[in-house]
């Protein structure tokens, strides 16, 4: 039976190889364990047994409370001494490993992808026994390519196979480097990482465990990081915690090994982990610091990451710009331009003190210094760093010196004009977004009016080079709110340039944003240089815009901001020719041929354009100015011209008087607002929420006031217009300024109507306005304020100064108290 069981034994291990072994296999047994004995001793009864199975019999005998006894005769042993049998345990080892050695070389035979999941399983158990039993076995694996065998074990079509071949991976890059990277030989990493990014859980867990033992080889990692993706896929699962932390953990762990590979920092950078690289760039010699840098220009970086490295490395960039070699400035020159593109990283640049080094190596005294492309890359740098929003007001550049200093504006502003287009463009887009700042306009405009540089400035309208023509005409364009008249002193100089500004304007087929910077900046020209007017008409420039203007009208201004912009600059444009009628016949021949009276009176109805109401409302007080003296009195011969005309059967001409200016009136020929609604949609003007729009509305209805017109008529017109409670309005709101006394001149007008001042006296908000007025205008409201006081009776009346009928012209009062009579 005994004899039996060891044979079954036998089997079980080993398998029947030969019946030579058989008696030595009985000797290899221990009777007590039936086991092949690994640390064989004898006893006193001459037997042998494995050492721990023996003593534990002697203990089990002792608890008993007999003495030891041997298990196979039973006898009592007087002593329990254990004597080692090394003769035997040596045979036992070299059975033990050739038998191991022949299993595993017939398992070798299973390990291919083709074989059967049983054998196949079967050959991975003996491989990972045959590694796990010690030396010999795993010399044998070694010896004999299983380790590779088993990473092609990956590739079967069994998931059972595949995840007993990344258990054994597993246990085999427990061991050494050597073991690690005969495992990763051929496809296996790539296939671990295909696991890794599967979504099998099982699979995913086990090859990212592999893989993590794996790349504690620098040549492992190495393979790691030459896989396209296998750093991003390992980010990903690294950043899933929530999924299964305990992976995660393990794909972390697979990370920070690759960081430690030196070769590995570019494709971790390029995977967005750019520690590695910022580490050697900062720690790692001169080359391998210009080797990071070029690398770190060459990757895309995201907004998050740009701040990492600004923060990391921006200084020492710094340093390099100022100090280092030409090859070393040129890379940071590119780096510090691809990282100051973003706001939030180019304020820690700032912050990391880039912008000295940055002046120093552009000023007029050192620029020659630097090749024309680096010094392009440094004003490109600059100029992204004054676009990020920070007040350089108040940014320190050395001392108590900042970026919008005098003598730093003075010293870029001379570069402009010696140095090449792509620099002047960079530079001109430097000083554009300064300007843009309310913060620091005013600085850049001191230094250019003090450094004379307008004259250099506004010669890039004519240049050829299109980048830097845009930058100068948007930096003009901020500039002309608080520089119209040197800006307009250089265009009177030089029509020439004028011309280049209105073809720019109106006659290319250019860029969008240049031909609106152009349209601005002709529109914030001075409106009352009449030098500037004329040469605008030379040019043809008032047609255009006319023609432009009722175009963008006909197709319902307002519909989009950027038409609603662009309308704004045309009628500030077209405006002009409203204040130089006078002394311009042909102005006036262009307001008749365009009907500029009926088109300003238009765009009053634009609702939501304040600034075009503003400008139209300017305009047609203009235009009414002028009406008094282009109204026409129509002449007959005398009867006897009416007799002839009667004769052949025909009537004489009637006509309709205007009774403002006392003589034949219209829109178009004599630009008077009593016609096409001007006068209504004033009116309706004075009830807008801008003040500025009343107050320019209020001006135009003035001139039906003036002392050339019949006031009287022009009272009774503002009557019928409802035009009058409005403006008694405006009064009670107590304003200041031009308005106070503009509206105090209106109401004494309309109050010497007896009738109106009448009903007026009753009114006590009227006469507290008028009595604040009178306390609180100057020298010249307060008089007018006086006589209005006087008209409503709160104040005494000493002298006949006061006269309610003050001219001839006021003769039609009668007939205005008919009127009257008639509305009400």
């Amino acid at each position: 039976m005994e004899r039996r069981r060891q044979g079954s034994q036998r089997q079980e291990e080993g398998g029947s190889d030969g019946h030579e072994d058989d008696g030595v296999l009985s000797a290899f047994v221990c009777p007590i364990t039936m086991q092949v004995m690994r640390d064989p001793v004898v006893i006193e009864t001459g037997h042998a047994y494995e050492r721990e199975a023996i003593a534990r019999w002697f203990s089990a005998c002792r608890e008993l409370g007999r003495g030891p006894c041997c298990p196979i005769t039973m006898q009592e042993v007087r002593r329990a001494d254990l004597r080692p049998v090394l003769a035997l345990r040596a045979a036992i080892v070299e059975w033990t490993d050739r038998r191991q050695r022949d299993e595993l070389r017939r398992a070798c035979q299973w390990l291919t992808k083709d074989a059967a999941e049983k054998e196949a399983v079967r050959a991975l158990d003996c491989a990972v026994r045959g590694w796990s039993g010690g030396r010999a076995g795993r010399r044998v694996v070694r010896g004999e390519g299983m380790m590779q065998m088993v990473g092609g074990m990956l590739r079967s079509g069994s998931a059972v196979v595949r995840l007993k071949a990344l258990e054994a991976i597993k246990e085999f890059a427990k061991e050494t480097d050597q073991d690690r990277e005969a495992v990763s030989e051929g496809d296996t990493i790539r296939t671990i990482i295909k696991f890794i990014d599967c979504e099998d859980c099982q699979e995913r867990e086990l090859a990212v465990s592999a893989l993590c033992d794996l790349s504690k080889s620098e040549v492992v990692c190495g393979k790691i990081s030459e896989l396209n993706g296998a750093v991003l896929i390992l980010g990903k699962v690294a950043g899933s915690k929530g999924d299964n932390p305990t992976v995660s953990e393990k794909a972390e762990m697979t990370l920070q090994n690759l960081d430690r590979c030196e070769k590995n920092a570019v494709q971790m950078a390029e995977n967005g982990r750019l520690e590695p690289l910022l580490t050697l760039l900062i720690e790692g010699s001169p080359e391998q610091q210009l080797l990071m840098a070029s690398s770190l220009e060459k990757i895309v970086l995201s907004n998050d990451l740009k701040i990492l490295v600004a923060q990391r490395v921006g200084s020492l960039f710094a340093g390099i710009v100022e100090k280092g070699s030409l090859e070393a400035k040129e890379v940071a020159f590119k780096v510090l331009e691809h990282i100051s593109a973003n706001a939030e990283s180019a304020k820690v640049l700032i912050e990391e003190n880039v912008l000295l080094p940055l002046f120093r190596v552009l000023s007029i005294n050192r620029a020659n210094l630097l090749p024309p492309r680096l010094q392009e890359a440094a004003a490109a740098v600059l100029a992204n760093l004054v676009a990020s929003g920070v007040d350089f007001g108040t940014v320190p550049l050395d001392g108590d010196r900042t970026l919008v200093s005098e003598d730093i504006v003075h010293n870029l502003l001379h570069l402009i004009s010696n140095t090449s287009p792509p620099i002047q463009c960079k530079l001109l887009e430097f000083f554009d977004t300064l300007s843009s700042s309310t913060r620091t306009v005013l600085s850049i405009v001191s230094a250019i009016k003090s450094s004379g540089a307008i004259t250099n400035l506004v010669q890039f309208v004519e240049s050829d080079h299109q980048e830097s023509r845009l930058a100068s005409l948007k930096l003009l364009y901020k500039i002309s709110f608080h520089m119209d008249h040197e800006i307009a002193q250089v265009f009177r100089a030089s029509p020439t340039l004028l011309g280049c500004l209105v073809e720019v304007a109106f006659l290319s087929d250019g860029n969008t944003d240049e031909q609106h910077a152009a349209l601005q900046i002709l529109a914030n020209l001075p409106k009352r240089d009449r030098h500037l007017t004329r040469e605008l008409m030379e040019q043809g420039a008032f047609k255009i815009v006319a023609r432009k203007v009722l175009s963008i009208c006909r197709r319902e201004a307002g519909s989009n901001i950027y038409d609603n912009t662009v309308l704004e600059g045309l009628v500030k444009v077209l405006a002009r020719i409203t204040y130089v009628l006078r002394d311009e016949p042909r102005c006036i021949s262009l307001a008749h041929e365009y009907n500029l009276a009926a088109l300003f009176t238009s765009l009053l109805r634009l609702i939501g354009q304040d600034e075009v109401q503003l400008i139209s409302a300017k305009a047609l007080m203009n235009l009414s100015l002028e009406s008094k003296y282009l109204t026409s009195t129509p002449k007959f011969d005398g009867p006897e011209q009416k007799s002839k005309l009667a004769l052949f059967g025909r009537k004489p001409p009637s006509f309709q008087f205007c009774r403002v200016h006392s003589g034949v009136c219209s829109t178009r020929d004599s630009f008077c607002i009593l016609e096409g609604k001007a006068v209504e949609r004033l009116v309706h003007c004075l009830n807008h929420g801008n003040k500025k729009v009343a107050e320019a509305a209020l001006a135009a209805l003035c001139t039906l006031l003036e002392d050339e017109v019949e006031v009287a008529e022009g009272v009774l017109v503002l009557h019928r217009a409802s035009g009058i409670a409005p403006i008694f309005d405006i009064l009670k709101e107590n304003p200041t300024g031009s308005l106070q006394h503009r509206v105090t001149w209106a109401v004494e007008r309309i109050l010497r109507s007896e009738e109106i001042s009448k009903a007026a006296s009753t009114d006590r908000s009227l006469g507290s306005a008028l009595v604040h007025a009178f306390q609180h205008g100057d020298s010249r409201t307060r008089r007018i304020a006086e006589a209005a006081l006087k008209h409503v009776e709160k104040l005494p009346v000493f002298s006949q100064i006061i006269d309610k009928h003050p001219s001839i012209r006021s003769s039609s009062m009668g007939s205005m108290e008919r009127f009257y009579k008639f509305d009400r």
